[in-house]
């Protein structure tokens, strides 16, 4: 699903950039900078080749990281749940082995399951997960195997053997480029460069070694070693009963009835045998997401409609984001969905009023603005969609999708100078695909030098 057929004046749709049109030149602008070089990583103590920097991952991280947390739907509007989080993650922190990393924690609105890390330590779990939980000991299990893919520089791993085998490919990442291509188009245009890569699928291995770090983690810091067996299990439980809720967290983390089992055992293991008595603060966990557990019906009415939604069934879905609705009147991920499933089904100026509710319900987020801007395009509303895409720039630059659809606009109004130079700014971020053809087209019938 995009968010309709835009297309420019000529009437030329410009299409959704897939899998294999994103992430070119961040592994090789590595390598051209001369970033990194051997290191010593801190888990294992052993000398390897690292192109990025600790200094790199929290540079990526603090340009990245924003794009995700916006394209899932901003931070949780409950300061007191997200002090709650960021409280057991940073006493989880405290026993990793990067310890001096600037780690930070959220709950974002997101209804689907998944938790993800920024190399820099930017560390997210979606609602849709909090609710799946009962335990601060599965959280901490959680928080716990998150921060063991910061300690043992996974990611920077991972880019590392990406650029030096050549693999980077094409240019602009979505966040949701990880996501099956049918939701990746929900996202066009959001994500920024290289968010994809950042979080990347990561291997077995390193799954396991998150897992045995995020138990000791956690068992230090006071947690039982059953809390990660509890995360494990209802992990395994929603992949039997729903696979399409939790396939986005498979997509980067690997799961497998394996690692269950490896972490039963590893917790039965001696040096655990005094932890097992430990408080799994259930009480506490479940008094801190109250509020969100009071919104449990809206979010398994959009989880329901993400699943009508990937069998290409937009109506349904929008009938079960209007219960979403139903159930939390102004929640902020029901309403730009429903948006986006009045942009597909043309219904653009109901689209764009819902795309206003929802900036005015959570002002503070800007991937209203994007949709909104999305719709007034449209609708040939080129002038509104200009400013619209214009303020989500100034408050979430660094997205070369957003750049296009500004010289988008800006070519509609006849404003052919600034449109070469919007033209230019995202062919020199490395934008491609057809959007990147649009682009080059314009400017070589204008006459105009690019990248």
């Amino acid at each position: 699903m995009t968010y309709g057929k835009i297309r420019g004046p000529d009437g030329r749709p410009p299409k959704m950039w897939t899998r294999r049109s994103i992430l070119r030149g961040m592994g090789l602008a590595l390598l051209a900078g001369g970033a990194g070089g051997c290191a010593t990583n801190p888990v294992t103590g052993r000398r390897q080749l690292m192109l990025m920097s600790a200094d790199d991952e929290v540079r990526v991280d603090r340009a990245q990281s924003p794009h995700q947390f916006s394209a899932d739907y901003g931070a949780i509007r409950d300061p007191d749940l997200n002090a709650y989080i960021a409280e057991v993650g940073l006493s989880l922190a405290r026993h990793t082995h990067r310890p001096q990393m600037p780690y930070s924690f959220r709950g974002v609105h997101a209804s689907h399951v998944n938790a993800y890390a920024f190399p820099g330590g930017s560390i997210a779990v979606t609602r849709g997960l909090l609710l799946a939980m009962d335990t601060e000991a599965q959280l901490a299990g959680l928080l716990g195997h998150e921060l063991g893919h910061v300690s043992a520089r996974h990611t920077a791993e991972r880019m590392t053997q990406a650029a030096l085998a050549g693999l980077v490919v094409a240019g602009v990442a979505l966040a949701a480029a990880r996501k099956d291509e049918r939701y990746g188009e929900w996202a066009l245009g959001l994500g920024g460069i290289g968010a994809g890569l950042l979080l990347a699928r990561y291997s077995r291995d390193d799954e396991r070694q998150a897992d045995d770090l995020g138990l000791h983690y956690a068992v230090n810091a006071g947690y039982p070693p059953s809390g990660m067996i509890g995360l494990m299990n209802i992990l395994r439980r929603l992949a039997g009963r729903q696979p399409s809720a939790i396939e986005q967290m498979f997509a980067s983390h690997p799961m497998s009835e394996e690692r269950y089992r490896t972490a039963v055992e590893r917790s039965r293991g001696p040096e655990f045998a005094t932890a097992a008595v430990l408080p799994d603060r259930r009480e506490r966990y479940l008094d801190a997401t109250a509020r969100l557990r009071a919104q449990a019906p809206a979010v398994e009415a959009i989880q329901q409609g993400d699943r009508v939604l990937a069998k290409g069934d937009f109506s349904a879905a929008a009938e079960r984001y209007r219960a979403a609705l139903a159930a939390v009147p102004d929640d902020y991920e029901a309403t730009l969905k429903l948006a986006k499933c009045g942009i597909a089904a043309g219904q653009f100026a109901a689209a764009h009023r819902l795309a206003q509710a929802a900036h005015q319900a959570y002002p503070e987020e800007p991937q209203s603005l994007h949709v909104g801007g999305f719709a007034s395009l449209r609708q040939g509303r080129f002038d509104a969609a200009l400013a619209e895409f214009g303020e989500y720039e100034r408050r979430l630059p660094g997205n070369p999708n957003t750049v296009f659809l500004i010289g988008l606009a800006q070519e509609g109004l006849g404003r052919r100078a600034d449109a070469a130079d919007s033209y230019r700014r995202f062919l020199a971020a490395g934008g491609g695909g057809d959007f990147g053809n649009h682009a080059r087209s314009r400017l070589t019938e204008w006459g105009v030098a690019f990248p």
